[in-house]
């Protein structure tokens, strides 16, 4: 994807910011504009945990809980913080806490990356298309301005394969359901999630810090109740040092509650996962065994009401 030059994307940042207005909590209600909105955008003069860009999944076909514990691909914050998934280590079970990193941008760049994410369409129109697949989730791209909030959400995105000459469409493809216009606006949404997932690829490279380990300062989980999975490894239990389980219902209906931890409670949960994977049973103050699947709050979120909807 052709990206303008960093000195002509930082000018109209700049411009943008200086005729921005306050930032108003109350305007940050999610909307979809039809077309971009006259007149300035910026990144909004907020707090410094205030999430200004947003990248997640939401819906597709897994269960109860790990919708509920999804994690953002892409979370850019107005102190200048990016943060996004971390290497995974490839086992099974895997470890109890998901790994994080971030890396640290200037002031100035978070509006440069708030204008490049609204140029590659997110506060578009354009028709993006649905490929004749199941199950799969839509990326929801959200981004803050001082004015509004602009989201944006396409289905499947990466299910179709990139646009190239006709040669290249396979019979039978996805892509037999998307016109090359629709494929083409698709193509600059992923390519979006890829930058904004590696900041230094659109932004100079002193201005984006290296890649580190991301501690959160809070963690939530989803609780469920244990059930033995039956496959001979007797899962050593791990007394829970968090707020007393189940915690609060979260959906009864999926059985699901939740519980978040903070201070010196979130460190010794942080600490109890070293030695645990996502089949662990924690064990409450009675004995009783729990599955608890951990969620490393951001740091705009603040319990368990933040945690992804369905």
């Amino acid at each position: 994807m052709p990206r303008a030059p960093w000195p002509a994307l930082l000018l109209t940042a700049l411009l943008l910011t200086t005729a921005c207005a306050q930032w108003d909590p109350a305007g940050a209600a999610a909307t979809t504009p039809a077309t971009a909105a006259a007149g300035a955008r910026s990144a909004p003069a907020a707090p410094a945990a205030r999430q200004v860009i947003e990248v997640a999944h939401t819906g597709g076909f897994t269960t109860p809980e790990l919708l509920a514990a999804r994690l953002p691909l892409v979370s850019v914050h107005a102190d200048g913080r990016v943060i996004t998934p971390g290497p995974q280590i490839q086992v099974f079970p895997p470890p109890a806490l998901p790994a994080l990193q971030v890396q640290h941008v200037d002031e100035d760049a978070v509006a440069v990356l708030v204008e490049h994410a609204l140029r590659a369409g997110v506060d578009g129109s354009a028709d993006l298309g649905r490929p004749p697949v199941a199950d799969l989730p839509s990326t929801r791209f959200t981004v803050r301005t001082a004015e509004r909030t602009y989201v944006r959400e396409v289905y499947a995105l990466g299910a179709e394969t990139p646009p190239g000459p006709p040669a290249g469409d396979r019979p039978g493809s996805t892509d037999d359901a998307l016109t090359p216009e629709q494929r083409a606006a698709r193509a600059g949404l992923q390519a979006l999630v890829e930058e904004l997932g590696d900041p230094a690829s659109v932004l100079p490279e002193d201005a984006v810090g290296a890649q580190e380990v991301w501690v959160p300062e809070a963690v939530a989980g989803v609780v469920t109740e244990w059930r033995d999975p039956q496959d001979g490894q007797d899962p050593r239990p791990v007394p829970w040092p968090g707020p007393p389980l189940p915690g609060e219902p979260l959906e009864p209906r999926l059985g699901l509650s939740c519980v978040a931890a903070t201070g010196e409670q979130a460190r010794a949960v942080l600490d109890a996962a070293g030695s645990a994977d996502t089949q662990t049973p924690w064990l409450s103050e009675d004995g009783e065994r729990w599955s608890v699947l951990l969620r490393p709050l951001l740091p705009h979120e603040e319990g368990c009401e933040d945690l992804a909807g369905w």
